[in-house]
């Protein structure tokens, strides 16, 4: 998925770079001297290519290591006062620590301020006012969040409705939004949940979440997760006009960088491998209830047809391929060949199409259980959270999609511990061959096209082309795939 913001993103890490430690710097400079010397020697070789990978992998995690992060501006609040940080340019994050109130019906959180400490001195200068959603850069999508009114107000001066509590909270409240670009599984998992769990995983689920754009669906379809972030039930604040009081609330999220978390910055150090266990607690009862509905099924089945072995007579110790497949754009148009591919090459095959409605813990059953996924760019590609790590991930790269793929996807999944293979495709295996001349820049020049804005990009890359692999040059990648299953399996065998 290409998102019209790649360049400001891209400034924004050049940006974040030039602050780093001198020594660190220096380490990673002359490793890539080293690691590129190494290339121009051996620029073919798969044991090499893997051994690249895992180069890649140490220096970030080191660099990670070496780095001091200072305390994020209030991570130490007074009682009594708000504190907003507006220094991060994905998201503000406020904080409210005291006699913290909802008061749906203004859209705002009052905090309620005793009579000693109501003089106009120690009183905040005005309203703070806050849309809790990630994308703060983008005012297309940040004008659609409801805005949310943080209030410090004398005892005295507190509407009826607001000196009483109906619901009194023992533990914090985190406020955000569930609104944006929710629908989509990228933005779903980058915009909401993992800074969920940046937020909140230190409460230990001692914490209530408090929802703007409240969502039965999303709920629904992230109820697993969200029950291993917090032991309350959520709280709609549109719709709940019972006024919720806490001794403090954190109204915003925090986030990191695309489907990533940076352990230097967490409690304990957790990190995205951390995140990935999370989500493996949290599937794993519904995934047992799937399993053993199967197996009923297959009993079932059995019985009607004796002739048929049961399935599970039969041992199949080959590597498992699944095929994230896609309808519509970006779509593999000889994907029953590159299936037909992958099972020569040594691989038990399966065919994954999800649909808006596909359970999450159904996709989380089938690569969970997967070592390598194959899939063309795009936002079900954020599926990849869902493998172990040590498996691998082949991400199909159309034309004109090379950064968001690098950024979005590949580095995320590196950070998890994948072997991440690229495919580049060549203009060859591009439907757009067949309607432009080999000649023309959609073809020849991909990044003078998308330099035309978002919408250019969109309607040539990204919904008008398909691609039909060359197999025998894919055929290399799953070699290579099979490749690192096989000799991960030595070591464990060893």
């Amino acid at each position: 998925m290409v998102h019209h913001h790649r360049a400001s993103l891209l400034l924004h890490h050049n940006q974040q770079q030039q602050g780093k430690g001198g020594d660190a710097l220096l380490l990673m400079l002359a490793s890539f001297a080293f690691a590129s010397c190494l290339l121009l020697l051996l620029p073919t070789s798969p044991a090499f290519s893997a051994a690249m990978d895992d180069l890649l992998q140490q220096l970030g995690s080191t660099r990670c290591g070496q780095e001091l992060t200072p305390p994020a501006p209030c991570s130490a609040v007074a009682n009594g006062t708000i504190c907003c940080d507006r220094t991060a340019k994905r998201t503000d994050v406020c904080v409210m620590r005291g006699d913290v109130r909802t008061q749906p019906r203004s859209n705002s959180l009052l905090l309620l301020l005793p009579a000693t400490n109501s003089s106009s001195s120690s009183r905040p200068a005005g309203d703070e006012l806050i849309r809790p959603y990630t994308r703060k850069w983008e005012s297309s999508v940040m004008s659609t969040i409801d805005e949310l009114r943080l209030r410090a107000v004398p005892v005295p001066e507190a509407e009826p409705a607001a000196r009483r509590c109906d619901v009194r909270h023992d533990v914090p409240a985190v406020v955000f939004s569930t609104g944006g670009y929710t629908g989509n599984v990228y933005h779903e998992f980058n915009d909401g949940i993992i800074p969920l769990y940046i937020t909140a995983r230190r409460y230990d689920r001692k914490v209530v979440f408090v929802m703007l754009e409240y969502h039965d669906w999303w709920i629904t379809k992230y109820g697993h997760v969200v029950e291993q972030l917090s032991a309350h039930a959520p709280v709609d604040l549109a719709n709940d006009n019972r006024t919720h009081c806490f001794p403090e609330a954190v109204v915003g999220l925090r986030i990191h960088d695309e489907l990533s978390i940076d352990a230097s910055r967490m409690p304990g150090s957790q990190g995205i491998r951390d995140f990935r266990q999370m989500l493996d607690d949290a599937y794993r009862g519904r995934v047992k209830v799937l399993v053993e509905e199967e197996e009923e099924k297959a009993k079932a089945a059995v019985a009607e047809a004796t002739n048929k072995r049961h399935p599970q007579e039969t041992t199949d110790d080959r590597p498992r391929l699944t095929i994230v497949s896609r309808n519509g754009s970006r779509a593999i148009e000889n994907e029953a060949e590159l299936a037909r591919a992958a099972a020569e090459a040594g691989f038990r095959v399966d065919l994954l199409q999800p649909r808006p409605d596909t359970e999450l813990a159904q996709m989380y059953r089938v690569l969970n259980g997967s070592d390598v996924m194959v899939g063309v760019h795009g936002a079900a590609m954020t599926h990849f959270l869902f493998m172990r790590p040590g498996s691998v991930f082949i991400q199909v790269v159309p034309l004109g999609t090379d950064w968001a793929a690098e950024n979005y996807y590949g580095q995320p999944a590196r950070r998890l511990g994948l072997r991440y293979i690229p495919y580049k495709i060549l203009p060859s295996e591009s439907s757009l061959y067949r309607r432009y001349s080999s000649d023309h820049p959609v073809l020849t020049d991909p990044v003078t096209v998308n330099a035309n804005g978002w919408q250019v990009t969109k309607k040539v890359y990204l919904d008008g082309q398909n691609v039909r692999l060359d197999m025998p040059r894919f055929r290399r990648r799953l070699r290579e795939a099979y490749g690192h299953w096989a000799a991960q399996r030595r070591r464990q065998q060893s």
